[in-house]
């Protein structure tokens, strides 16, 4: 293997914990842009997908993945045969994960609220959940069943009407069966197999078989990625998604092993996954580095790991605690994995993360599957300004205003001064009709 720990080594002062120039290149490799001609085709295919509707989608299933189609949606009964045919102890372990975000989930739902600024005045909002939703799950190479649990659960949790799922189709013509028997089991409502940026648009306008949602969560490829981006304009999405994440911030009680596991878990994900190591302490970077060389090359995905770790991982040395909450917050990263003693105390200093794994035994495999927190999480940064995905994604606030008599007259004339200096003079006779305001004769 090509991964050499000394090249990795950055050393963290509290001058120039984010601007040292290593650092600038660690952060700007984690862009979640793509090139122009992944724009440029995703674009050409969301145009075909609006023209053509459900013709174009066949076409597409058979140009990419191989399938001949003669429906998209796929019947129930494939769903309930592919829930029969899983080994017990998955379909165990699905329905563990999903009583766990059901638990979590409801314990995140909102409540209505009304305040009173002033007297005879009311605003209230109430949470209200979306009518539809569309859950992409990836296919291909490899089927992510735990996304289908992801997606759908808080949506169903948050009283969604209809919840549907697009996954591609293998050569059968039907989405993998794992992916399928994750539908039956987690209330998805209707499953199309359909795939790419092609499903992204399908879900995004609508086509004849496949309904117009609300929004789209769930992960995908640099192509799924960029059409929600660009469809963005006309539904909503959970949040722009790049390659996986990882920061690790360890100290001298951190047993390197537990460090070198995470390293491997993540940087197994995809060639440009980013991980990265916070030492606080020369010696801890040291042994870290050295423990991760060492592990590289016993591991099956190992050629994946060596890219990834060579190409967007470092291992970097503060000398504080601070400087690592520092850099951390710099760097919002998508996973944050706090290794050290007394992580629970050290919580509130680290701020911005899609999620964080607070102490060793928190493995970031057990949010990935089962924790009943969600593994659809911000990338690129954008921790500082997105959330990981719950029920909350699944909601929208309605705000509604009462206004009695008695605080109609009050508002009149300051209202209509306001409307008159932004030269609006309808609005201000709006208010003014009010300045002398009685109860309305029935």
């Amino acid at each position: 293997m090509s991964y050499k720990p000394d090249d990795c080594k950055l050393q963290l002062t509290e001058r120039t914990v984010t601007l040292t120039a290593a650092m600038r290149n660690i952060l700007a490799a984690r862009t979640s842009s793509v090139g122009d001609s992944v724009a440029s085709a995703t674009r050409a295919l969301i145009g075909e997908v609006r023209a053509g509707g459900d013709s174009t989608l066949i076409g597409l299933a058979r140009r990419f993945d191989g399938a001949e189609l003669t429906s998209l949606e796929v019947p129930r009964s494939a769903w309930k045969d592919a829930l029969d045919s899983l080994d017990r102890n998955l379909v165990a372990a699905m329905e563990r994960t999903i009583r766990n975000l059901e638990s979590v989930q409801r314990a995140f739902l909102p409540t209505a609220s009304e305040t009173s600024p002033e007297p005879g005045i009311v605003v209230g909002r109430r949470p209200d959940p979306l009518s539809r939703v569309g859950v992409y799950a990836p296919g291909g190479r490899a089927a992510y069943p735990s996304s289908v649990l992801m997606g759908a659960v808080p949506a169903r949790v948050a009283g969604v009407a209809e919840i549907i799922l697009c996954s591609p189709p293998g050569p059968s013509g039907l989405p993998s069966a794992v992916v399928l028997a994750a539908a039956e089991l987690s209330g998805v409502d209707r499953v199309f197999a359909i795939g790419g940026a092609g499903a992204i648009a399908a879900m995004a306008y609508g086509t004849e078989s496949v309904p117009k949602v609300d929004r789209i969560v769930g992960p995908g490829n640099a192509y799924v990625a960029e059409a929600k981006l660009q469809v963005a304009c006309v539904v909503a999405i959970d949040s722009p998604a790049g390659p996986s994440e990882l920061l690790v911030v360890a100290d001298s009680s951190t047993r390197p092993e537990v460090v070198v596991r995470e390293v491997m878990a993540q940087a197994e994900h995809d060639p440009r996954a980013v991980v990265v190591v916070v030492a606080v302490g020369q010696n801890v970077a040291d042994t870290v580095s050295s423990a991760i060389a060492v592990a590289i090359p016993s591991e099956d995905r190992h050629d994946i790991i060596d890219e990834s770790l060579r190409t967007r991982g470092a291992v970097l040395t503060a000398e504080n605690m601070e400087q690592a909450a520092a850099f951390s917050n710099e760097f919002a990263p998508e996973h944050l994995l706090l290794a050290v003693s007394n992580a629970r105390d050290l919580l509130p200093s680290f701020r911005n993360a899609g999620t964080v794994f607070v102490g060793e035994c928190s493995s970031v495999a057990f949010g990935d599957y089962m924790t009943g927190a969600n593994h659809v999480l911000p990338t690129g940064g954008l921790a500082r300004s997105y959330s990981g995905l719950s029920v909350l994604d699944f909601i929208r606030w309605t705000t509604y205003q009462i206004i009695d008599p008695a605080a109609a007259r009050s508002l009149s004339h300051d209202v209509a001064i306001f409307a008159d200096a932004e030269g609006l003079p309808a609005h201000s006779a709006a208010a003014r009709q009010w300045s002398g305001s009685t109860e309305r004769k029935s």
